[in-house]
């Protein structure tokens, strides 16, 4: 214990009319976070004062980051804010590090009250990139909207924040560390705590890590390479795939953790994965995957740089969940996708027999319906997988799945790939985003868009692709109503669907960092005809043929 107590010190502040989180928490351009005098400590204690007094009162929270630039800085003020607001334990990650899911892992396990995450998930980092700060609840997924409002509404009127400035704590040392502090609130706990170790030990229960051992091993050995992008997944990949499962060092590549990611955006996709993919289609690996900032989302790729559609993805894991001893002994109880995903994960459902539930976009959805037992597997087009073993997405995970899948069927990730197209068909899908769209122009567009698809005369349009025709068979504004609770969500994307499952989705997302909106739009197109599953991905014919062909739409994009 400290010789002398703390001093708790109230502080007086403005409020800020910009602090309601979004999908993924509260995400700004770095800047704002550490140049707008007390913008992180009024959200802290906005976040902090969401929760009820008695609730907060000596309860444990978990805290980790990503480890991008000011993370080191805002986790020692929280650690102070949290000291001065009654929190009585802090477990946190060596260093300050924890991935997504493995935050997400470790307050189910010691039963937190929740969780704070310092990430702003695959954009840049570094003074001139991205910072963010998001709350996990007590099942360990994100908060629902329910609390996130209740953050945004003490933030508006925030005139104070408590902190005991002098409190410091050593983020390299691990084990517990006691403060005794000059408020009836003590003693105040931190702990350090190994950033891998509850998360391997949790994964171990999950698979059958002897058969991944032997895979990646045996005399006929897969040569894997991973990147962690610089990320805070470095010492996950070299501890659970290296040291765990015996591929050799040279197997991860780019796990350092460094603040600005090495000057790239830590997004695992063909563009920021360049090297990476440029690594696979020289033919050495037989299996490529990328990690994003954070732990949460992964990209596949198999040998000569063959790439998996997330969506793909996430239906071929379905397929083959009894690959994987943890669905093979508790079953399957339904599977679950964003609106926007491709419905390859529904034909999966189908031919299981199995439940699939269509949400909106944001994790948090799903954990409605996996608490309930309701859903074993959900996952989003964003590059984001996941099962009922923790609340958030998981990307090592997925890269665990897809391992398992080839050590029991003892193919390679396109012969995999291409034989669940053969089964059930492809869903060719493409996405295109529009960022830094000025927010009225956003607004109308999806105004107008919604009234010419929601005219009863749109029912009746037919769009000539070259030899196809899609027909128009229904049009919406989604709307979600929660099985579980009965919650209705409105307004959540537009909706062309086609005939033959063929659709088009326009959104707005709410993750950016940045100023202006983001509008984002996605073209899906099936096809049943095995001879017809190798051409490229047309990346502008359905949807540009379909935008010019609606006069109304062309005018209030431009």
């Amino acid at each position: 214990m400290e010789t002398n107590p703390i001093p708790v010190v109230t502080v007086q502040t403005s409020p800020f009319d910009d602090q309601r989180p979004g999908t993924n928490g509260l995400r700004r351009k770095t800047e704002v976070f550490e140049g707008k005098k007390n913008y992180l400590q009024n959200y802290i204690q906005s976040l902090l004062s969401s929760i009820d007094l008695r609730d907060r009162q000596g309860c444990t929270m978990v805290v980790g980051s990503d480890g991008r630039y000011f993370s080191r800085a805002a986790t020692e003020v929280i650690v102070q804010m949290a000291a001065a607001n009654g929190i009585g334990r802090l477990v946190i990650g060596h260093n300050g590090l924890l991935s997504t899911p493995a935050v997400s892992c470790i307050i189910r396990k010691i039963k937190a009250i929740g969780g704070i995450i310092l990430t702003a998930s695959h954009n840049p980092g570094g003074p001139g990139g991205d910072f963010g700060v998001k709350f996990n609840v007590a099942n360990g997924g994100p908060s629902p909207d329910t609390v996130m409002e209740k953050i945004a509404q003490v933030s508006r009127t925030l005139e104070e924040y408590t902190i005991c400035p002098d409190l410091r704590i050593d983020l390299a040392r691990l084990g517990r560390h006691d403060f005794d502090l000059e408020n009836k609130f003590k003693p105040f706990r931190v702990e350090i705590v190994d950033s891998v170790d509850v998360y391997l030990n949790m994964l171990r229960t999950i698979f059958d890590f002897s058969a991944i051992k032997s895979l990646l091993t045996g005399p006929e050995q897969l040569k894997i390479r991973v990147d962690a992008m610089n990320g805070v997944m470095g010492p996950y990949v070299r501890r659970i795939l290296c040291d765990e499962l015996g591929a050799p060092a040279n197997a991860a590549v780019n796990c350092v953790p460094l603040e600005d990611f090495g000057g790239r955006p830590p997004e695992p996709s063909l563009t920021y994965a360049a090297p990476l993919v440029d690594a696979m289609k020289g033919g050495d690996f037989g299996f490529g995957a990328a990690l994003d900032a954070d732990g949460d989302r992964y990209m596949i790729l198999g040998e000569n740089g063959f790439f998996v559609n997330p969506s793909d993805s996430l239906a071929v894991m379905a397929a083959n969940l009894s690959c994987i001893p943890y669905f093979r002994q508790l079953g399957l109880r339904g599977f679950a996708r964003s609106m926007a995903t491709s419905t390859a994960l529904d034909r999966v459902a189908k031919a299981l027999k199995v439940t699939l539930y269509e949400t909106p976009t944001g994790w948090r959805f799903f954990g409605n319906l996996m608490d309930s037992g309701s859903c074993s597997l959900c996952g989003e087009e964003s590059f984001g997988t996941s099962s009922d073993h923790i609340r958030e997405k998981d990307g090592l995970w997925s890269v665990l799945v897809w391992l398992s899948i080839m050590a029991v069927r003892k193919q390679g990730v396109e012969e995999i790939v291409k034989d669940h197209w053969a089964k059930l068909g492809r869903n060719y899908f493409c996405r295109f985003d529009y960022e830094g769209v000025d927010p009225r122009a956003a607004f109308y567009l999806m105004r107008d868009l919604e009234g010419v698809i929601t005219d009863k005369a749109f029912l009746t349009q037919k769009f000539a692709v070259g030899t196809n025709v899609y027909c128009v068979e229904r049009a919406d504004n989604f709307e979600y109503i929660d099985p579980v609770d009965g919650t209705v969500v409105r307004n959540q994307g537009l909706r062309i669907v086609f005939t033959d499952a063929s659709r088009l989705v326009f959104r707005l997302s709410g993750s950016g960092g940045g100023a202006g909106a983001t509008v984002r739009i996605y073209a899906e197109s099936f096809e049943r005809d095995p001879e017809r599953h190798n051409r490229e991905t047309q990346v502008r014919s359905t949807l540009e043929s379909i935008l010019i062909g609606t006069s109304t739409l062309r005018v209030s994009w431009s």
